[in-house]
């Protein structure tokens, strides 16, 4: 496995950074879609994900890597469960790609061939969708995905489990992980169905300063011709964030949102026109989360502010008599509204 870039290596693109380790402390959030130009370090940011994050507990002999705390959750935990049989280990939290080009059957599992042809057994071969439990599920050009694949995500993200009805199977599973997608808005438009199930949305550019640009080369440069030096020269910042999103999950069920702050959150919402409940809910739980990271007790005025954008850009109906962006009308509530 090729050696990722360190998550604190990379120049600029505070607000992608910020609403990926938010996400990372709290999923509840539905992950984070991350918008802009080729090679402003998209999936850079995503892959070096996978080297932060702690390890966490795993039930042994569990495919889909169940949670020992909550074993039960699949028939194999329950049948190691029942036997007496129960063991953990750590293993790396999965931030599990899913390629354009993958069939149904790869994602969402199948038949085992192998075993079917060589013992007789018909047997269950996991996909994607169990590889990425409790993890991240990755997909660039997100929207360039063909619609049935779309339609599939939307179902499991909905629900937390995949089910499989095929080939004589009938299997279902857990399978809960944070998804996370990047594309270029130039190839297409995603579908308003997927949209909204990505917690927060983030638009990223390519940096104007000559000085910004200068350091994005020469970090790239040293990190290409000895990756493992750079990965050394960096190792205790990363370690320093992998230690502070550890305190953040520890601390987040004690962070406190005043009502006042809940208050703003649904006044802000209505003044952006946005549909639905899931606006405040998500910026409710991304303030929350900024603040664990903060290392505060309790959600203030100050954390709405620095997640708004990112958690209602992507909600907002478009307006014909009002040209702006959706960043520009956000930032315009802020100030008006907190």
């Amino acid at each position: 496995m090729a050696a990722a870039f360190p998550f604190s290596a990379i120049v600029g693109q505070d607000e992608m950074k910020l609403a990926i380790l938010v996400a990372a402390v709290e999923p509840a959030i539905g992950g984070v879609l991350v918008f802009g130009d080729r090679g402003t370090g998209k999936s850079t940011a995503v892959r070096a994900l996978a080297a932060l994050l702690p390890p966490m507990w795993a039930v042994e002999g569990c495919a889909y890597g169940c949670d020992p705390e909550q074993a039960g959750g699949c028939e194999q935990c329950a049948a190691l469960k029942a036997g007496g049989r129960l063991r953990r280990k750590r293993i790396p939290v999965p931030v599990v790609d899913l390629p354009l080009g993958a069939t149904e059957d790869r994602v969402v599992g199948a038949l085992d061939l192998e075993r079917a042809l060589t013992q007789g057994v018909r047997a269950f071969e996991p996909g994607l969708l169990a590889r990425a439990h409790r993890g991240f599920l990755y997909i660039d050009e997100v929207n360039l995905l063909e619609d049935h694949l779309v339609d599939l995500l939307i179902d499991v993200a909905a629900s937390g489990e995949n089910v499989v009805e095929r080939d004589g199977l009938s299997v279902r599973h857990p399978a809960r992980f944070v998804l996370v997608g990047s594309g270029n808005p130039e190839e297409g438009e995603l579908r308003p169905q997927l949209l909204d199930r990505f917690g927060l949305a983030v638009d990223v550019r390519a940096p104007q300063d000559i000085a910004e640009r200068v350091e994005v080369i020469k970090r790239r440069d040293a990190f290409e011709r000895d990756p493992a030096a750079f990965i050394e020269r960096w190792r205790r910042e990363d370690a320093r964030i992998r230690r502070r999103v550890t305190a953040a999950r520890a601390r987040l069920a004690e962070v406190v949102v005043p009502d006042v702050e809940l208050e703003r959150c649904a006044r802000l919402c209505v003044a952006l026109g946005t549909d639905g409940l899931r606006g405040e809910l998500t910026l409710m739980r991304a303030a929350r989360a900024l603040a664990a990271l903060d290392g505060d007790a309790a959600v203030g005025t100050a954390h709405l502010r620095r997640v708004a954008a990112p958690a209602l850009r992507h909600r907002l109906r478009r307006d014909p008599l009002d040209e702006s962006g959706s960043t520009e009308r956000v930032e315009r509530a802020v100030a008006e509204v907190l």
